[in-house]
C-alpha cells in the first residue's frame, strides 16, 4: 500500500483511464507506460551500480536491512530510552547542587538565578532588538 493505495483503487483508476483514453489511444499510452516502466528500471540500476562503484567493498559489508526507515518504531525507540542508564547531571543541576550544599538552604534567589552571571549586574538588554 503506497501513498493509501490499494489494488482495488488502482484497478479502478486503470478501468477510468482506459475509458478516457479510448481504445485507439489505449495501445499507444501503454507503449509508454512501459518505456517509462523500462527507463525507471534502468535509472535505478545506474544508480545503484555507481553507489556499488564509488562505495567500493564497502557496499557489501553494510547491512541494509537495519537502514530500513520502516523498522523504526517511536515506542520501542522511546521505550529504549527510557530504559537506558540514568541521565547525566546537566551543568544547572549541578551547579544548583553545589550551591545548595556548600551555603545551605540560605543562598539567595538572586545568586541561583540562570539569568544573572556572577556578579549582582542586571542582564544586557539590546534596546535595537526589541
Amino acid at each position: 500500500m503506497i501513498f493509501g493505495l490499494t489494488i482495488e483503487k488502482l484497478l479502478l483508476i486503470g478501468v477510468i483511464a482506459a475509458l478516457i483514453i479510448g481504445p485507439e489511444r489505449l495501445p499507444r499510452a501503454a507503449e509508454s507506460l512501459a518505456g517509462l516502466t523500462r527507463r525507471a528500471k534502468e535509472w535505478v540500476t545506474t544508480a545503484k551500480t555507481r553507489v556499488r562503484d564509488e562505495m567500493g567493498d564497502d557496499f557489501d559489508d553494510v547491512d541494509w536491512r537495519t537502514l530500513d526507515p520502516r523498522q523504526y518504531d517511536p515506542r520501542r525507540i522511546i521505550r529504549e530510552a527510557l530504559l537506558d542508564d540514568a541521565p547525566v547531571p546537566t551543568v544547572r543541576a549541578a551547579q544548583a547542587a553545589g550551591a545548595v550544599t556548600a551555603a545551605g538552604a540560605t543562598a539567595s534567589p538572586s545568586a541561583n538565578s540562570p539569568f544573572r552571571g556572577p556578579s549582582d549586574q542586571p542582564t544586557p538588554f539590546d534596546t535595537e532588538a526589541t
